[in-house]
């Protein structure tokens, strides 16, 4: 079904009546300015005066019960506090408008929206402090689109209860339906005077899990090392040599859409709620090589769906962002056609990688460091709620669309190591800024087990040598939690920072957490670079909530050494640098004699003289490994 958002609201929150009516009694109160001084008279105005006031008194009276009770002309809009109207379209705002019957005392609860284990219903349970008034008595369900603020015009409830302290309200999800409701939003109404008035904000399915039928656990890998795979060696023993347990791969989406021309790679139709889509087939075998080889490895696998821009699917990106040249753009969930496209494909990426024929991604990181505005997830500059509220509908269809498909799946929002550095500006975004508005509007329309994806690089990126900051501006990095910079070297900043229970995952436990992004240049020599790995090995294993550490790159990238930044374990002629072997034994039984030498770089007799200062500046009460 075809839905249009409209605005059902009168801006500035009056009805035009109500406005009429006030100022008419105003003016009635004010006329001839006379009133003040004693003339012939004088007890004949004073009851003219005092019948005024009974007026003004009236009309305020009519105009406080006109609001109270949402009286307005049959079809007309309700009306909303100024401050609610911000956001009917994309880049306007945030949040969604509760109806004029938004007291507190009236506003209904979400306590729960979850699938049910029959696979095909969800309820909505909430509670009431008190009964709001309606014409019926009587409770509705309404589901919306993700971009959509109000309840469109028209549009009819999918469940209904009696109204009541203490209720639930049970519909079907129709997944892979024309209709489907696996990532609608869910809000719940009553009827007053004929129209249908929200009565509580937003609240999505949190455990799409229930609807997967691929329940296989999450992999346990032998070590957190991790690295960036090079795809032009996945054919060659190297990950194997290296003993990689976790490895990263880009998946740009656009390269998936669209016809094949390759005879041999027949194009892909994939069906999905009812429309058909065009998939490439030899992108997607690219793929299937790729992560079936690291399955086959018992490597486990991560992919980064990052919105890279296509003349032929311009659909793909945020309306806010269809103007601007950056590697990556926001995702569109803001739109009907976009939001389809973007649930389309990363379903069939979920559905597709998830046995061993194609391979099995098990971590889904949904953009690339999305604080950077200008690079990574370019969008005109907004503010920062409105900012987030655009990527966070766009994580909720990749989060429900992907563990519905695979019930262990992790999915990750990615930050870079700009903690808290004042940057929010036409450019970026402080990636605490970002992190506290994301879970604050996760958390207000039902909490999901959603992880975070961290790239803790040095500062500046080029400097290998992140324990001695001498010659840099040692006040970036802290280790508390105002620190302007978080590197490998302070990374408890945000171990620390997760274990708030504001922060908790439903489960009361603290989020998965990922170092997806790093890496040291050996631009300042191949002994800075292994030195400085080993250095943020042992402080990353000896933190209990990391889970894996995966390093920037297996290879040199031109583009990358150009800058300074010669971050691979081999230059780009194939010669191994010093970190090969470092890297390759650092979770062996051989590791001392491969990491020796660092001892004596950093300066110190014993790994636990730095293992254990870390341990007291973060208060983890780590265990060296």
């Amino acid at each position: 079904m075809d839905r249009k958002v409209r605005n059902s609201y009168v801006k500035n929150g009056r009805t035009a009546g109500t406005g009429r009516s006030r100022s008419d009694g105003n003016g009635e109160g004010r006329s001839g300015g006379k009133a003040a001084h004693p003339q012939p008279g004088h007890n004949k105005n004073v009851l003219r005066g005092a019948a005024v006031i009974v007026c003004v008194l009236f009309v305020l009276a009519v105009v406080m019960v006109w609001r109270l009770n949402g009286w307005n002309r049959k079809g007309e809009p309700v009306s909303v506090p100024q401050e609610a109207m911000l956001a009917g379209t994309a880049g306007e705002g945030a949040y969604f408008l509760l109806s004029s019957i938004e007291n507190a005392e009236e506003q209904i609860q979400v306590v729960s929206c979850e699938a049910l284990s029959d696979g095909e219903n969800f309820t909505l349970s909430g509670t009431a402090q008190s009964i709001p008034l309606s014409d019926d008595g009587r409770f509705y369900l309404f589901a919306l689109e993700v971009y959509e603020e109000s309840i469109p015009e028209g549009e009819e409830p999918i469940a209904q209860t009696e109204a009541a302290r203490n209720f639930t309200l049970t519909a079907a999800i129709n997944e892979y339906q024309e209709d489907s409701r696996l990532y609608d939003k869910f809000v719940v109404a009553v009827k007053r005077n004929g129209i249908y008035l929200a009565v509580s904000t937003p609240h999505y399915i949190t455990n799409p899990e229930v609807l997967a039928d691929y329940t296989a656990g999450f992999p346990e890998a032998d070590s957190i090392k991790g690295l960036l795979v090079d795809s032009q060696k996945l054919g060659t023993t190297e990950l194997d040599e290296l003993g990689v347990k976790h490895a990263v791969y880009n998946v740009p989406l656009s390269r998936l859409l669209g016809p094949t021309t390759d005879r041999n790679y027949p194009t892909i139709i994939y069906t999905y709620n009812g429309k058909e889509y065009e998939l490439n087939g030899r992108v997607v075998s690219e793929y299937d090589y790729a992560f079936s080889t690291l399955t086959e490895k018992g490597i486990v696998t991560t992919a980064i769906l990052l919105n890279d821009k296509s003349d032929a699917y311009p659909q793909m990106i945020h309306p806010l962002s269809r103007d601007g040249n950056a590697y990556y753009y926001a995702f569109n969930a803001a739109e009907e056609e976009g939001s389809e496209y973007l649930a389309a494909v990363v379903s069939f990426l979920a559905e597709r990688y998830r046995d061993t024929e194609h391979g099995i991604v098990m971590n889904w990181i949904v953009g690339n460091e999305i604080n950077v505005r200008s690079l990574w997830n370019y969008m005109k500059y907004v503010d920062l709620k409105t900012y987030v509220r655009e990527y966070v509908r766009a994580f909720r269809i990749c989060y429900n669309v992907i563990k519905s498909a695979n019930a262990n799946a992790r999915v990750y929002i990615s930050l870079d190591q700009q903690w808290n550095r004042e940057l929010t500006s036409d450019s970026s975004y402080n990636s605490k800024a970002v992190l506290d508005e994301f879970n604050a509007q996760i958390t207000e329309e039902g909490n999901i087990g959603w992880g975070l994806a961290h790239h803790p690089y040095s500062i500046p990126m080029t400097w290998p040598k992140f324990w001695d900051m001498s010659g840099q501006d040692e006040r970036l990095v802290k280790d508390s939690e105002d620190t302007s910079v978080v590197t490998i070297y302070n990374i408890g900043v945000v171990t620390d920072y997760l274990q708030k229970k504001e922060f908790l995952d439903p489960d009361g436990q603290v989020r998965h957490f990922l170092l997806s992004e790093m890496g040291f240049s050996s631009t300042y020599g191949e002994d800075a670079q292994a030195a400085a790995f080993v250095y943020a090995y042992y402080i990353a294993e000896n933190d209990p909530y990391i889970d894996a550490m995966i390093l920037s790159r297996e290879t040199d990238a031109a583009e990358e050494v150009s800058q300074g930044l010669a971050l691979g374990l081999s230059y780009q002629n194939g010669r191994k640098k010093m970190i090969y072997d470092v890297f390759k034994y650092i979770d062996t039984d051989q590791a001392e004699k491969y990491t020796q030498f660092a001892l004596d770089y950093i300066g110190i007799s014993d790994w636990s003289e730095v293992i254990d200062m870390q341990k007291d500046q973060d208060g983890s009460g780590l265990d060296q490994g």
